[in-house]
């Protein structure tokens, strides 16, 4: 009688690859500039400010701030409406950028920034991860347009705090924004959330996104 065949079923585990919005976008300078107008919609920023803020070159910002403009989702304006009355006397010829607002694309791309924001954290936590054990990553404050939090991102965990700095160097880079973070050994933040430490319940408590929770269910 014929041995029957064992066929052996493999699984297969796809790992989840970095999320890259510029391979959406098709330009890196693009989505920073993106981010960093939408994010400050009423700000009007100048071109060597700008370079500085989303670290590009020159000539790629001022090649895609034009892109931008054609496309009605950046307004040139007059810089000196922004001027005080001694800045005006120096007959300074700086061109001023801000986004258009009534722009046709301005409710739509604020909202893709918004959703991109959460993956590119995913990518910032799995960078975490090289360092040391990550417990806890919550988005708050500017992350969920909650302006009364002190903090942007709570981060628990294991890690060295050069390599913090280091990954928190790399992800304002990549959205174009300053991030306001805290940082807490696993032991300090268990022990403030059991003496109910005022400043940990209100990233808690406050609107938040948590990427990452490996220390209590309690926490969702």
């Amino acid at each position: 009688m014929p041995r029957k065949a064992i066929e052996k079923k493999e699984e297969i585990v796809e790992e989840e690859k970095d999320f890259r919005i510029e391979q959406l976008f098709g330009s890196k300078t693009r989505v920073r500039l993106l981010s960093l107008f939408l994010d400050n919609a009423a700000r009007p920023f100048y071109v060597r400010e700008i370079t500085r803020k989303i670290d590009a070159q020159l000539n790629s910002v001022r090649r895609e701030l034009q892109n931008l403009i054609e496309l009605g989702i950046i307004l040139e304006v007059d810089g000196n409406t922004f001027k005080s009355e001694e800045e005006k006397k120096k007959k300074d010829r700086k061109k001023f950028y801000k986004a258009n607002e009534e722009g046709p694309f301005f409710k739509e791309l604020r909202a893709i920034m918004k959703k991109a924001l959460v993956l590119m954290n995913k990518t910032f936590a799995r960078a975490l991860e090289k360092h040391g054990s990550l417990d806890l990553l919550l988005l708050t404050g500017r992350f969920v347009d909650n302006s009364d939090v002190e903090t942007d991102l709570l981060v628990v965990g294991g890690f060295d705090q050069d390599a913090i700095e280091k990954e928190i160097a790399t992800f304002e880079k990549e959205i174009a924004r300053e991030v306001n973070y805290t940082f807490m050994p696993r032991e300090e933040f268990m022990y403030r959330l059991e003496v109910k430490d005022r400043f940990v319940l209100s990233l808690i408590e406050s609107d938040n996104v948590i990427m990452v929770n490996n220390i209590s269910e309690k926490l969702i």
